[in-house]
């Protein structure tokens, strides 16, 4: 049997140990933390359980097959339920806009706030199907290895606008700014600037009303647990505490890994799901990498980063929805700041994440679970997190208490945050960029990594 290493037990390591087991090998996970589940481990605190990374299902099937694989139902592991709406999303103004899957619901919400714009959303929603059908069904699994992979799509690409940013070809379909930011903001969710994400990006939009918007029940922890026990009972090896400090590459092929501790761990196969800028730089010996290649990785273009708020409070909110997007008083000027100028503003938008409307066991009884998240730059831009954190975390919880949550900060009952230093030292993202690189024209589909 063929040998198979994964590095990294986030998603996409453990979904890669799922297939290389269905394919016949030898498989073992390794793991550089105390828990799996990589930017989707989970936190317990005084009775609440924190989710401490991504909480979106949109593509729900993806799950189910890698269940399939092995033979396995996703059902009986871990259970979806739909969240509706999608997103509120509020607006400085005290007005908001409720984000649904269903056409006539989501066409009576866009009729509420413009009505000359219901005709440009459907335009434009045809549009990201099509972009859909071209950018997800036909290039999302496909590697890219060689220009060619990518030139077949591009004749497509170009007569679907592709090349155009988010924001620009939602602007051409709709009036209203409130409805261009409500059908724009998608690639933030990926680490995107929507004035500079190509709109091959706007699949997102698609995508979700395709298959709609789900949880898990129990948080994403549950997922990876889910996950968890379907790997060991396919006898797939899962190991902790064992950080890679080198990919060993011979005759062009990686044939193993060497741990921290000095062990070596022979492989037919290497897989990666650490941060590629990581590995591209320090866990590989530069002489096998074409010239150059691990200074430009360092000279790649980032994701901008997080700043993540969790906290608990004695007492129920049930008018605040699962998923709520509080816009400031800047759009465009705020992305800009964070994603390209790379400067701490003092004001922001926020994302709220409120499971409990969805799954009540997330706090105690009579109790909310909560985590507020604010995009920041990454570490590149200098902030010093050490002294500005506390005070940033502060700000956040006046305005969540004025627009959203009245009496939070008495309501009170355990809080903490992260910074862009968490996804350096923690989690190993080069300058602390939350999404890894920038999604952009120039990082995208070909020009990504390769293997």
């Amino acid at each position: 049997m063929k040998r198979a290493v994964v590095i990294g037990s986030g998603f996409g390591g453990l979904a890669a140990a799922v297939r290389l087991r269905a394919l016949g090998y030898e498989v073992q996970v390794l793991e550089a933390g105390s828990q799996l589940g990589g930017r989707a481990r989970v936190t317990e605190r005084d009775g609440f359980r924190f989710d401490m990374g991504p909480t979106v299902i949109t593509a729900p099937y993806l799950f189910d097959e890698l269940f399939q694989r092995l033979g396995r139902r996703r059902e009986d592991y871990v259970t979806f339920v739909p969240v509706d709406p999608f997103y509120r999303v509020k607006f400085p103004d005290g007005g908001h806009f409720d984000y649904v899957g269903e056409e006539e619901r989501l066409l009576a919400e866009i009729r509420r706030i413009e009505p000359r714009d219901v005709d440009g959303y459907l335009r434009l929603a045809r549009h990201a199907q099509r972009i859909l059908e071209v950018g997800y069904t036909r290039l999302a699994d496909q590697p890219c290895s060689h220009l060619s992979d990518m030139l077949r799509i591009v004749p497509d690409l170009l007569k679907l606008e592709g090349h155009r940013s988010v924001y620009g070809l939602v602007a051409s379909y709709l009036r209203d700014e409130r409805l261009r930011q409500v059908f724009s903001f998608e690639p933030l969710l990926v680490g995107g600037n929507p004035m500079r994400a190509p709109a091959i990006y706007l699949l997102i939009h698609w995508l979700e009303r395709k298959w709609g918007v789900h949880y898990a029940l129990g948080g994403t922890g549950a997922i990876v647990e889910g996950l968890r026990r379907l790997l060991v009972e396919s006898q797939v090896e899962l190991r902790l505490g064992a950080p890679v400090e080198r990919i060993d590459v011979f005759n062009g092929r990686a044939r193993g890994i060497h741990l921290r501790d000095g062990q070596y761990v022979p492989a037919d196969v290497v897989v990666s799901n650490a941060d590629p800028t990581l590995v591209y730089s320090q866990m590989l010996d530069p002489s096998v990498l074409r010239w150059g290649t691990a200074e430009l990785a360092k000279r790649r273009r980032h994701s901008s980063s997080l700043f993540v708020s969790y906290f608990g409070t004695r007492r129920r909110y049930p008018e605040t929805r699962h998923h709520t997007i509080l816009l400031g008083p800047r759009y465009r000027e705020l992305i800009e700041d964070i994603c390209q100028r790379r400067v701490l503003a003092s004001d922001f938008s926020l994302y709220l994440h409120a499971p409990g409307r969805s799954d009540p066991t997330m706090a105690p009884e009579g109790h909310d679970a909560f985590y507020v998240l604010s995009p920041v730059p990454n570490l590149a831009s200098g902030t010093r997190w050490e002294e500005v954190a506390e005070d940033y975390q502060r700000a956040i919880f006046e305005v969540l208490e004025q627009r959203e949550l009245p009496g939070l900060r008495e309501a009170l009952v355990t809080s903490f945050s992260i910074d862009p230093r968490y996804f350096e030292q923690s989690l190993g993202s080069y300058q602390g960029a939350a999404f890894g690189l920038e999604p952009m024209l120039g990082q995208s589909a070909y020009f990504r990594y390769h293997n």
